[in-house]
């Protein structure tokens, strides 16, 4: 292991002996879950460790917070997107619903398509959710958004090129 690897290493030992306490306890108070805490905090250092960017830090607290508060978004956002998932199987009738494991791999797929769909804008994911999930036409679509046709066009463009991009890695 090279002298580089071995500092930054040590960096993140410090930062996490000196603030994991610390985020833990504010995400326990933000968010009233003790469980839920000490995993969001854990994913933050591991956000941390993979984004090698221990070494730019030079606040933790509002970096760790900025991370945790990322984190907890995708988490709302996702579970968000299961329970609406769940919620229109419930209205299904019993012998059209699908097998467990078949919503299982739905709510995996749904999830996947939420991180590839990350970082665009809310007017451009929720283009290709209406195209995609209630088959909307570009018309239809513009309408709902306050848009003309050539911007749906675009947007959709743009979150497939995302999803293609996402799969491809």
């Amino acid at each position: 292991m090279t002298t580089t690897e071995l500092a930054l290493q040590q960096q993140i030992a410090d930062l996490y002996s000196d603030h994991h306490g610390w985020l833990q306890n504010w995400l326990r108070r933000k968010l009233g879950d003790s469980f839920m805490a000490a995993d969001l905090a854990q994913d933050t250092f591991i956000s941390l460790i993979t984004a090698n960017s221990a070494s730019a830090i030079r606040t933790p607290r509002p970096f760790l917070v900025t991370i945790a508060r990322r984190l907890i978004a995708h988490r709302h956002r996702r579970q968000l997107l299961e329970t609406g998932y769940l919620e229109m199987l419930a209205t299904l009738p019993e012998e059209l619903a699908p097998s467990p494991e078949a919503q299982l791999l739905a709510v995996e797929a749904l999830q996947q398509i939420d991180r590839a769909l990350d970082g665009l804008p809310p007017q451009v994911k929720e283009a290709f959710l209406l195209a995609h999930l209630e088959e909307l036409s570009y018309a239809e679509i513009a309408t709902r958004l306050s848009v003309s046709t050539s911007s749906v066009k675009q947007y959709l463009t743009r979150a497939n090129r995302q999803c293609l991009f996402a799969l491809a890695v």
